[in-house]
């Protein structure tokens, strides 16, 4: 008589949801990037060769080493000022994630607040929030960025706050429509039956349905913000010298940029690396977390 077979129990969701990722080539790949970009800016002080504010004009415009003048004292070369541009760039992930992270959180806290309230509300409530997307969508960013900057005044506290205070208009679009299609739900319908506050329904209820969206449009958010901090400080209105930005970085290689290509090049492909990675990452969490591939 043959020995029964051992029946194997059905994997859970937290293991087919790590095999989701894990073969995903977008969500690996943009992980794995933003990771790497995420570690060199906290190991920056220790990972650094030179300081990133320290000028040397005897060793200005050194090219990298894989010119013929180059040297492995500077492996990416210096600046016009004779700055080590390796230790820029290291210091200048650090300026570029905390802008990302803090546009993306100021607006998502906006954003969110207003799409959840318009959705859950409804009516009246509904229409105002409706009315400030609009007029939002009104105005472009980048013009109103640069006239409020150019008022205000360039600095990283500035510019975080004004992208922050711009890029809210998706999050509240996103979250009102998913609030508007979860508040009709059977649990959402009970909770209110059995007397549940307002607040418990919010975030037991209705955020942890939506949260996955929230990923999404963060990264979005995040990348835009990264980007307009360098179009902003390339044209000479957002982060301010000497702080290490990557924008700034192409800004003041810009003169150059016929004779000395790199010192464009090299923060270029660095701001293109990163909000690759970023897109990639968001794109892949909304493929995995997408009710079809739940299965």
């Amino acid at each position: 008589m043959a020995a029964p077979t051992a029946v194997l129990p059905p994997p859970s969701r937290s293991t087919l949801m790590l095999r989701r990722v894990l073969g995903h080539h977008g969500v690996t790949i943009g992980a794995f990037v933003l990771l790497a970009i995420v570690a060199i800016a906290l190991l920056a002080p220790w990972l650094a060769p030179h300081d990133p504010y320290n000028q040397d004009l005897l060793a200005r415009l050194t090219p990298p080493i894989w010119h013929d003048k180059g040297t492995w004292a500077h492996p990416l070369g210096t600046d016009n000022l004779g700055r080590d541009y390796l230790s820029r760039l290291m210091y200048g992930a650090r300026i570029s994630l905390l802008i990302g992270v803090g546009a993306a959180l100021i607006s998502g806290i906006i954003g969110t607040l207003l799409g959840v309230a318009a959705g859950y509300f409804g009516g009246r409530v509904d229409m105002i929030v409706t009315f400030l997307v609009t007029v939002r969508l009104s105005m472009p960013v980048v013009l109103v960025a640069l006239a409020v900057v150019a008022l205000i005044g360039g600095s990283l506290q500035v510019v975080i706050m004004v992208l922050g205070f711009l890029l809210w208009d998706r999050f509240a679009v996103v979250m009102r429509a998913s609030t508007q299609q979860i508040r009709s739900m059977d649990y959402v319908a009970a909770a209110q039956a059995v007397g549940c506050s307002l607040t418990r329904i919010v975030f037991s209820e209705i955020m942890p349905n939506v949260v996955n969206n929230l990923i999404v449009v963060a990264t979005l958010e995040m990348a835009h913000a990264i980007i307009l901090e360098a179009a902003l400080s390339f044209l000479g209105l957002g982060v301010q010298p000497p702080l290490p930005s990557w924008g700034l970085m192409v800004s003041e290689g810009k003169d150059m940029m016929l004779f000395e290509a790199w010192l464009i090049t090299i923060p270029g492909v660095a701001l293109f690396a990163l909000v690759l990675a970023i897109n990639l990452l968001g794109d892949g969490i909304r493929d995995v977390t997408a009710p079809e591939n739940r299965n």
